[in-house]
């Protein structure tokens, strides 16, 4: 299965990005890849076999689909690994570049439906609505 990594720099500490990447409060606020979909719910339950679900929609109502899975590791303020409902790994990690500056790097296995630059392009666009919501916020 072939491995997509994306990442982005946030001016932000460390403890703030961890925060905002996981609390349902927030990942309602940026958890989706264009403005014509939104994130309506979020539960996450933050620890090794803890679950997550985030509900993503299209604001028309045309389609909708629940992001699930169950943490496998949680290093806080470091790095979270996850399955998804399909078996597929993910690892997102929290590096810390300074004070005010961090860098989220995704590395997740890519889907057989989709292209691998659709992929990555869509994870991407997702972790920019999350790096302009904690740089705004």
């Amino acid at each position: 299965m072939d491995k997509v990594k994306i990442d982005i720099t946030i001016l932000a500490p460390v403890e703030k990005v961890w925060d905002y990447f996981n609390a349902p409060k927030h990942i309602v606020k940026w958890n989706f890849a264009h403005e014509s979909w939104y994130c309506p719910k979020s539960e996450n339950d933050l620890k090794i076999g803890g679950k997550f679900n985030n509900r993503m929609e299209a604001k028309d109502g045309s389609f909708g689909f629940d992001f699930a899975g169950i943490y496998d590791e949680v290093d806080k303020n470091e790095r979270i690994k996850y399955q998804i409902e399909d078996g597929r790994e993910v690892e997102v990690i929290f590096e810390k570049i300074d004070e005010n500056t961090t860098k989220v790097i995704q590395i997740f296995d890519a889907e057989k439906q989709n292209s691998v630059e659709m992929q990555r392009e869509g994870w991407y666009a997702i972790l920019n609505n999350f790096h302009k919501y904690v740089e705004n916020h």
